[in-house]
């Protein structure tokens, strides 16, 4: 028995060559202008370097003592203690400028155990688009609105 050819190759369906099948790439452009504090740090310790950075920590410190995000107890020995992280985002406009940095808290919350860490979550997000509909129906049907 002979071995199964090759399959030929599928045919062109169009003219065009893409850079790939020409050999050539793009060549990677870098924006040397951009400073060191507009880039998006990825520990607390390049954040802590930069005073922008450490001023929207502090905003959002003073915000989750404010809010009572967290009461603080002694830890037992069946407590599963959780970490926590700050994630840093550059906030821009519309046309690109800086807006504001942006720094959060955030729970670690992979390491936690339903029943132990926490018994329900609960997380309303609803879309403006959604609170429009639920109005425009209500006012064609001349529902109360409360």
């Amino acid at each position: 028995m002979d071995p199964p050819s090759p399959c030929p190759p599928p045919p062109t369906r169009h003219p065009m060559i893409t850079r790939n099948q020409n050999g050539t790439r793009r060549p990677k452009v870098y924006n040397a202008t951009i400073a060191p504090e507009e880039i998006e740090p990825t520990s607390f310790t390049i954040a802590s370097k930069f005073p922008d950075w450490r001023k929207a920590m502090n905003i959002e410190l003073i915000a989750l003592v404010k809010n009572g995000t967290w009461t603080l107890v002694p830890p037992t020995k069946s407590m599963n203690i959780i970490g926590c992280k700050w994630v840093y985002r550059i906030k821009q406009k519309a046309d690109g400028t800086l807006d504001c940095y942006k720094a959060r808290l955030v729970a670690k919350g992979y390491n936690q155990q339903e029943g132990l860490d926490y018994n329900e979550t609960f997380s309303p997000v609803i879309k403006p688009t959604t609170i429009r509909i639920v109005l425009s129906i209500a006012l064609s049907n001349d529902w109360p609105i409360r």
